[in-house]
This record gives structure tokens, sequence and C-alpha cells, in this order.
């Protein structure tokens, strides 16, 4: 998503487009900080409506938080894993977020592609050995169930009335 939202930025010529990967010993409520500029209001808010569209109709996702929009100064979309912050270049000079999260990993985007093939690639051979270890034990369950005897159907004598008959004793019963 974080890849996603970079790329709607470059596609609205955003200035200075830089991704941050926090430290998780000093961030822990989100992974990665997106950090770009626009030269005005309207070059901030169409940004940030393309982020919020791009990564709707890619993902299904909507920001948790959105602040800023109406004076796009400062806009804010809060997605959890990360947050993008989409400045005018003067306010992002002032703030300069960079220099605030100075244990913050500046990474660009091939580096990022990268580390999350990674992760995504551990994150799947995780869930890989679980099933290993669920089939395991399913084959055992199985291999017990197929020793035990099943148990005998019981002989069971039903007695059905039909439905013509027991209609017609309540239509004469009405009649009487």
């Amino acid at each position: 998503m974080v890849l996603a939202a970079a790329a709607a930025c470059e596609e609205k010529k955003a200035i200075d487009t830089r991704i941050l990967e926090l430290d998780p010993l000093d961030s822990g409520f989100t992974d990665f900080f997106l950090i770009t500029s626009g030269a005005n209001t309207r070059q901030t808010q169409a940004i940030a409506d393309e982020i919020e569209l791009s990564l709707k109709r890619t993902f299904g996702a909507y920001p948790n938080s959105v602040e800023g929009r109406r004076v796009a100064e400062w806009i804010l979309l809060d997605y959890v894993d990360f947050v993008v912050h989409v400045f005018l270049e003067e306010k992002r000079a002032f703030y300069d977020i960079e220099r605030l999260r100075k244990s913050a990993k500046k990474i660009d985007v091939e580096e990022l592609k990268a580390i999350l093939t990674q992760k995504t690639l551990a994150a799947r051979q995780k869930p890989a050995a679980k099933k290993a270890a669920k089939k395991n034990v399913s084959a055992k369950k199985k291999s017990a169930a197929a020793k035990k005897p099943l148990p005998a159907k019981k002989a069971t004598l039903a007695k059905k009335i039909p439905r013509k008959t027991a209609a017609k004793k309540t239509t004469r019963a009405k009649q009487r």
C-alpha cells in the first residue's frame, strides 16, 4: 500500500517524496511515514485525493482518519500501518518531520520493494509450517478413527401416519 501511495504521489507531480521506516522501539503506532510536498493548496489536496482514491480502488482500504484537508497546508492520512503527510513546501520546511524522526531509516522505493518482498516471503513460510503440523495431527486422527469399529445402526420402525388420513380426521371432527 505504501508503494501504491508513493506511485499516486508521483502521478500528481508531488515534490520530494520520501518514505521513512520508523524504528519499532521509537514508534509503536505505525511502521512507515510517507512524506511529500505540493507547490500550492490545490496540489496538496489533489495529491491526498489521489492517494485515497488509489488505495480505495486497489486495496479497498480507507484511511482511519484524515486531518487538515480543508486548510490543505498539512494533510495527514492515517492508514494505521503507515501515515501519509502531504505538506506545502513552506510548511514542510518549517515542521521538518524528517529531523524529528532521527531514528527513522530513509528508504527509496526499490529498497522498500525488496523489504516488503522479504517480509511477505517470511510471512508465507510461517503459515505453511503451521499447515504441515495441522496435516500431521489430522492424519493421526483419521488413522485412529479408521481403527475404531463403526457403531451398528439401530433398526427402528417408525409409525407413519399418512397425511391424507390425518386431514380427513380433522375435517370429520369439524363437521360434527
